[in-house]
């Protein structure tokens, strides 16, 4: 099947040069990152200036792998469709990508409701699980009572928002994000303080801002406006549809599910020899790692689009140049931003804490933790880059390799190895006021640098493999593909 598009958003996916182009499609969607990091330091950071701040952050920290395997769900599904969405654009299969994109509805709105049920029945023994104890217990579950209501919303707002970048439309998907988030940011004061509801209020702007995204979300993808429509008549589901969907969301799904996964690592290791100021830390340094991520993750999904467009086009130049623009950028930026953390970490710790106590530990705790994402950079750019291409495996090895291969063995490994030797206890000595066996949690926090090096290297080296065995054909001719 051949239809011509006018020269509007997917044309310039074709033809407008890339540094332009990348620009045009990156920055909204880096803003939108940018604000999206909001709706949960924003939370955190009015928490933290509550009485009794570093407990309650804390039960926050244990709530967070619950959050996280919702929003492992929405990349299952829309970060897996909507390149697939885009290569079909690119073959000029309109009919192929209304049925991805509807497809991928459909299974959103499904799983978001089964896991509201879900975490609604069993709040209590995941929050023990993932590192609640007497003290976090009772603020995690009320803060997980309300959020886990607005699972649909959420599942819809950032589901099928990458359905809006795909097709060219980057600053409508930024509008969505935006929305969301200065909702946020206005309910959070309101319900935290002045209606007294603590993490419960934030619980409740946080669901309400997702649910006036989710709205706006779905007005533009049934308007006039989007080239592709969510078509009833594919709201029966198709197996193999579907599959194709979760095999190429499987890679980012994995990141995000591990991720819930590798909180709970750091919790449960954190809090034995830690205790709660260990694991509200380790909600800060969540947030500052997220910082670095989420604009990272924003100019990759800027070059999505390009990618997945020109390699279903077989303009091999157009993808070639689109990577080596990208890889450089996420790689100048995770290493500028990296460093600043690490020279001005009590100035970023002291965002989400008054205690001075907490703000001293997190510095140090941050300068630690943070230190490998000097090269991480070089990973995402190589990994979200397999995902543009389709290439569902290799993805998803490489989203394995950093958490599951080496990160969480390494978390529970070095303190053995590593925990009594005279590095970790020199370090660990720096902070022996703060926690009980600071040289082990020292170790522990160690395996996040080694893991993220590691990773980097090998992602990379991979990458550029695939590079020289797919990437370097010849473009095939335009007018073979334009009709």
């Amino acid at each position: 099947m051949s239809f011509s598009f006018n020269m509007g958003e997917n044309q310039k996916l074709r033809y407008e040069k890339i540094p332009k182009l990348l620009i045009s499609l990156a920055i909204p969607s880096i803003i939108a990152q940018v604000v999206n990091i909001l709706y949960n330091m924003v939370d955190r950071i009015y928490i933290g200036q509550m009485t009794g701040g570093t407990t309650a952050m804390a039960a926050l920290s244990v709530a967070l792998p619950i959050v996280t395997l919702i929003t492992a769900f929405t990349q299952l599904v829309g970060a897996g469709g909507a390149p697939l969405c885009a290569i079909k654009l690119g073959e000029q299969n309109k009919d192929e990508a209304e049925k991805i994109m509807t497809n991928s509805f459909v299974l959103l709105v499904s799983l978001g409701i089964i896991l509201s049920v879900i975490i609604l029945l069993f709040k209590e023994p995941l929050l023990l699980l993932f590192g609640a104890n007497e003290e976090t217990l009772a603020l995690a579950i009320s803060y997980i009572n309300i959020y886990a209501l607005g699972t649909v919303f959420v599942h819809i707002t950032l589901g099928m928002n990458p359905y809006i970048n795909t097709q060219g439309f980057a600053k409508k998907g930024m509008v969505t994000v935006v929305l969301g988030a200065v909702l946020n940011i206005i309910l959070d004061p309101i319900f935290i303080f002045g209606l007294n509801m603590g993490v419960q209020g934030a619980a409740l702007a946080t669901i309400i801002a997702q649910g006036v995204s989710a709205i706006w979300v779905l007005k533009f993808l049934f308007g006039k406006q989007s080239i592709i429509k969510i078509n009833k008549k594919y709201l029966v589901p198709s197996k193999k549809v579907a599959f194709a969907i979760m095999a190429l969301g499987i890679s980012p799904f994995v990141m995000n599910a591990t991720e819930s996964l590798l909180q709970i690592s750091f919790n449960n290791q954190l809090s034995l020899y830690g205790g709660t100021t260990a694991i509200a830390t380790m909600s800060i340094l969540a947030s500052l790692w997220m910082l670095i991520l989420m604009p990272l993750q924003g100019l990759c999904q800027g070059a999505q689009p390009i990618l997945s467009y020109n390699y279903g086009a077989k303009q091999y130049t157009r993808v070639r140049e689109t990577f080596k623009l990208v890889f450089k950028l996420c790689l100048g930026f995770s290493f500028v931003v990296g460093v600043s953390m690490l020279i001005f970490a009590p100035t970023f710790a002291s965002v989400f804490s008054n205690d001075p106590a907490t703000i001293e530990f997190a510095s140090w705790a941050l300068r630690i933790y943070l230190f490998g994402v000097i090269a991480f950079g070089a990973q995402i750019a190589c990994q979200q880059s397999f995902m543009a291409l389709g290439q569902a495996k290799i993805s998803l090895s490489m989203a394995i390799l950093r958490k599951i291969v080496l990160l969480i063995p390494l978390i529970y490994i070095l303190p053995f190895v590593i925990g009594q030797t005279p590095l970790a206890s020199y370090f660990g000595s720096m902070v022996a006021g703060h926690v009980k066996e600071g040289s082990m949690v020292f170790s522990v926090l160690l395996a996040e640098p080694v893991s993220d090096l590691l990773a980097a290297l090998v992602t990379s080296i991979m990458f550029l493999r695939f590079y020289r065995k797919e990437l370097t054909l010849e473009d095939q001719d335009d007018k073979n593909i334009i009709t």
